[in-house]
């Protein structure tokens, strides 16, 4: 192929295209099939990607809307740090300082320069939710953390690897901070495995097509996706649009809600979003920093736009974000972070409900919005310690066209459920039952989706739990005159019988005999309820997702809808 960039070919460009996420998908198969912890092998908790020598994202695998989207400040603080004229092939570079660009601790991100006839073309990113970076609790998540410091070991810009050398004390230094050093190793070496993928394909595209003319096409992609990105905002109605919603609490004031607004203006071919009226930064880890919101922005823009566009850094340059200093969004440096999923999925479900009032026959009503996360750990019989974490996900809001989708991680998440195999192997614990919770879906002529059920059993030993929960106070919102979905609920029953309600949040010890029972959210109902059909409320009785109890109340008023109609 000759280096002639007076005309791209546009099936050779559509070619490296898909080639391109043909390789971005390639490592992410690699890092999750490589790791050792069961939140990535099972949970498939970790995320890649590749970007061009500007730091802009050329392609993304299918994984983690956070982490591919907050990957993008890490990749230009490392510019920032290493530019590419003092960067040597081999080199890897590892960071998870979330006052860098980075997000929170336990995601530890590797960017490894790629090179082509000695010059960096591209960068190979990948990142990992490590099951245990330190600090004061098992899981690096405690939800009573009030400082950065109590979070685990905070990793500056480095180098992880100079040219063919592995920096042997900074990995020294972190194997000695974290509680299971050859997870967190494996783990580690998963993710230079895979970035080490992406740099042998991104070489061998460049050796096949030439530097000149691939880097041409990259950045011929980047317009056409901004271009098209950029037609689909123009098709939203102009207008200021505007959404509040709330979490529990922030882990220490635990009757202290916290207030998410967002005002989102759609002009012309451009989005911008105004946090004004968010909550000022909290004494707990749900602290957000900047790269956490780009990512709920971003995920909500390409919700409603087109999804047939490539996802890549063209996509985001119409979008646009002003942060109060010193708020939830905004946090000084040193405020806990550890646990901002929560913050960035609300902050996703404000900018969606928004942008609801502009579409509201292409989007949903609140999702269930909730990913509980569980840490367990303590020690085994040997001494060896152990950390097991878990993601459940909550029921999806109903739509105009459907009911919502049970137990699905929305808004910016996209991890699994662990299996109860998984749980049961790596820890002293039974997972008693795991089923679909039945009634949580908000009522309307389209339901919403169910959140789970599901009880642990200690069997051995002390357990330190984390428990990081949402939507135990207020629920998803139906829309349209769709009803509310159940809020979410957490109940540790003592092995003498006494039973404590978790008020969403919590670090505790368990014990042999004690008992956790969880119960996620649902998503909120769409259309009145009177409007749902009789055999879809016999189907929902049938399939045990509703009570006879609560159809009877639907088929009330599907029976008064239906006399107000004669």
């Amino acid at each position: 192929m000759t280096d002639d960039l007076a005309s791209l070919d546009p099936i050779t460009v559509e070619v490296i295209r898909n080639k391109l996420d043909g390789i971005a998908n390639e490592m992410e198969s690699t890092l999750v099939r490589s790791s050792f912890s069961p939140i990535v092998k099972e949970g498939l908790d970790a995320s890649a990607s590749l970007f061009t020598m500007r730091g802009e994202a050329l392609a993304q695998a299918i994984a983690i809307p956070i982490h591919l989207a907050t990957l993008i400040p890490i990749v230009r603080t490392m510019l920032d740090k290493y530019p590419p004229d003092i960067m040597i092939e081999g080199d890897i570079y590892i960071m998870n300082d979330p006052y860098c660009g980075g997000t929170h601790l336990p995601d530890i991100a590797l960017v490894m320069p790629i090179f082509h006839n000695g010059w960096p073309v591209a960068m190979a990113a990948a990142m990992t939710h490590h099951q245990d970076v330190g600090g004061m609790s098992p899981g690096s998540v405690p939800t009573n953390a009030t400082e950065i410091y109590q979070e685990g070991i905070r990793i500056p810009p480095l180098k992880f690897r100079d040219g063919n050398v592995m920096n042997d004390t900074l990995i020294d230094m972190l194997k000695l901070n974290v509680r299971i050093p050859e997870t967190f190793m494996g783990d580690l070496n998963a993710q230079l495995a895979a970035c080490s993928v992406g740099g042998r394909r991104i070489a061998e595209l460049a050796a096949r097509y030439g530097d000149n003319y691939l880097t041409a096409v990259f950045e011929e992609l980047l317009d056409r996706s901004e271009t098209m990105t950029r037609h689909a905002i123009e098709a939203i109605p102009d207008g200021v649009y505007s959404y509040v919603d709330y979490l529990d609490n922030d882990g220490i004031e635990l009757d202290k809600e916290i207030e998410i607004h967002a005002a989102v203006t759609v002009r012309g071919s451009n989005i911008h979003i105004d946090f004004a009226g968010t909550s000022p930064q909290v004494k707990g880890p749900f602290n957000c920093v900047r790269s956490g919101s780009l990512a709920a922005a971003y995920f909500a823009l390409r919700a409603v736009t087109d999804p047939t566009i490539p996802t890549n850094g063209g996509c985001f340059r119409p979008v646009t974000l002003d942060l109060p200093e010193g708020s939830l969004l905004c946090p000084r440096d040193g405020a806990p972070v550890n646990a901002r999923t929560s913050t960035i999925k609300r902050v996703a479900s404000c900018i969606l409900g928004a942008l609801r009032r502009a579409l509201p026959d292409r989007l949903p009503a609140d999702n269930g919005g909730e990913m509980l996360l569980l840490a367990f750990g303590g020690q085994r019989p040997g001494g060896a310690n152990y950390v097991v974490g878990e993601m459940i996900a909550s029921g999806s809001g109903a739509s105009a066209a459907r009911d919502g989708v049970d137990m699905i991680e929305t808004d910016c998440t996209n991890c699994m459920n662990l299996p109860v195999e998984a749980m049961e192997m790596d820890a002293p614990i039974r997972i008693l039952r795991s089923e679909l919770r039945r009634d949580s879906g908000g009522p309307g002529m389209h339901r919403g989706g169910l959140g789970l059920r599901r009880e642990y059993e200690i069997l051995d030993g002390d357990v330190v739990l984390t428990y990081r929960g949402e939507r135990h106070r207020r629920p998803a919102l139906g829309a349209d005159g769709g009803g509310a979905g159940a809020t979410a609920r957490g109940v540790i029953t003592r092995r003498d019988g006494t039973v404590e309600e978790i008020p969403s949040k919590c670090v505790t010890l368990l014990q042999a005999g004690d008992r956790l029972l969880i119960e996620t959210a649902g998503g909120g109902g769409y259309g009145d309820p009177a409007g749902r059909s009789q055999a879809a409320r016999r189907l929902d009785v049938l399939n045990r997702k509703t009570s006879a109890a609560a159809n009877m109340t639907s088929a009330a008023a599907n029976m008064k809808g239906n006399d107000d109609a004669v």
